[in-house]
């Protein structure tokens, strides 16, 4: 840890330690009514306890205010040890699951929130329900609804957005379009506006002999953020939000959609798009792009902290309205929730560690290392311009119920689907048509299902 997160880390006690006796503490023992008879909120009574915890925050910022948050976790509670692990996005969709049906399972994991992931874990079992530690420590007081509805199922998995809380995010997340401020003034451009002026853009760019769309899809993520971004230029955000809960009636091979996927291969065919972008990784692609390689990148606010240190104030983020809209619509939602797992014996001290986490004072800290605070975002003091920028956005689209469910969201098996189509679509191996008929008939199988 650097000496600057050891200050914050050391001023985050002063001020968390205050309330280190927290709602309910003194109500174990009864039932008050809200549930939490059998919990314990007081962290420093349950004695020495090593709490494993799986996390992505990995990058830049998102690495620095967790490190620094459980360093004051720990000197707050000193009998309670952090035993973390830190695994990359795709590291994590790929061991969690074996993780956490180990003999001896981690305590508190980061899931994701769709359907292969959190949704799979609660229908097997695996992950604890939240509701007595919400009513204890007041959750749902702190987190609009429509917030924890993202980490909310049914008991047996089936009803995504309702239900049983099983998780809490730290960060916002919102998908734009980052722009390079430097490119932009020198080719005379102006920030786009709408989706007809960021198609003139394009062109401009192009016609410079500048790369004009920075993306890297070897990880094939990013895919699903770039076709969300283009979609909501053509397809109703009601729609959307149909397909990316997994409602039956909701429709992938609508004109609408056809359209979006059409634009993705135009983009390619016309040579806007990072050439063999199936070959770069997502990192790459974003280091490029603070090295100046590409005017615009579709990309999500937890790139925010690493590319403004890459690149100050000349890098900038915004949103573009939605279909029929004058307000903006974007992919978007809550960065992974912290869950705990249904066979760990140190789950009164998970939630402990995961409300400390998520406090008021922690938004603070997550702001202060260039991220994008869950809840709180309007109290905080920025005080760089692409942060204002991050901040406004957000503000901006969930004002305006424009914030859209990751696509991947929709179905078990959207994720490994949606990634490898995207891949072939933009690669010219499949039509747009066969594209959306693909996604269709296996939607169809888990709704009809």
């Amino acid at each position: 840890m650097t000496r600057r997160l050891a200050l914050i880390a050391t001023g985050m006690v002063a001020v968390l330690i205050a309330s280190a006796c927290a709602p309910g503490s003194d109500s174990d023992d009864e039932d008050d009514g809200d549930g939490s008879a059998e919990v314990n909120t007081d962290p420093a009574s349950l004695g020495d306890v090593t709490l494993t915890v799986w996390d992505q925050e990995v990058r830049g910022g998102q690495a620095a205010q967790i490190e620094a948050l459980n360093a004051a976790f720990q000197e707050a509670y000193p009998n309670i040890t952090i035993d973390r692990v830190s695994r990359s996005f795709e590291d994590l969709l790929a061991t969690l699951r074996l993780a956490i049906t180990d003999e001896e399972p981690p305590d508190v994991v980061q899931a994701n929130n769709g359907r292969a992931d959190m949704g799979a874990f609660v229908e097997a079992g695996l992950l604890a329900d939240l509701d007595p530690y919400k009513d204890a420590y007041g959750w749902a007081d702190r987190y609009p609804a429509t917030v924890l509805s993202y980490s909310s199922y049914s008991d047996d998995g089936a009803t995504f957005g309702e239900g049983t809380l099983w998780g809490l995010p730290q960060m916002g997340e919102v998908v734009g379009v980052y722009y390079n401020k430097a490119t932009l003034d020198a080719l005379g451009v102006a920030v786009p506006a709408s989706w007809d002026e960021l198609d003139s853009a394009l062109v401009t760019v192009h016609d410079a002999g500048q790369l004009a769309l920075q993306f890297g899809n070897l990880d094939p993520w990013p895919g699903i953020h770039l076709f969300g971004a283009v979609q909501s230029r053509y397809t109703p955000a009601d729609q959307i939000r149909e397909l990316g809960f997994g409602r039956p009636g909701a429709e992938w091979t609508t004109d609408e959609n056809l359209q979006a996927a059409q634009k993705l291969v135009d983009w390619v065919d016309a040579g806007y798009v990072t050439p063999d972008f199936n070959g770069v990784g997502p990192d790459a692609a974003w280091q490029a792009f603070a090295q100046g390689q590409g005017a615009f990148m579709v990309g999500g606010t937890w790139l925010l902290a690493d590319l403004t240190a890459a690149m100050g104030d000349d890098v900038g983020f915004f949103l573009l309205p939605g279909a029929g809209s004058d307000t903006p619509t974007a992919t978007g939602g809550t960065s992974l929730p912290f869950a705990i797992t249904e066979a760990s014996q140190n789950a009164d001290a998970g939630a402990a560690y995961i409300d400390f986490i998520t406090s008021p004072d922690a938004m603070t800290v997550i702001t202060e290392q260039g991220n994008l605070p869950i809840v709180e975002a309007a109290d905080q003091d920025v005080t760089s311009t692409p942060q204002q920028e991050v901040f406004d956005a957000w503000a901006a689209v969930t004002e305006s119920d424009g914030l859209l469910p990751y696509l991947d969201y929709a179905t078990p098996g959207s994720y490994d689907l949606l990634t490898a189509q995207v891949q072939n679509l933009m690669a010219g191996q499949i039509s747009p048509e066969e594209f959306l008929d693909l996604l269709q008939a296996e939607y169809e199988g888990f709704v009809g299902g």
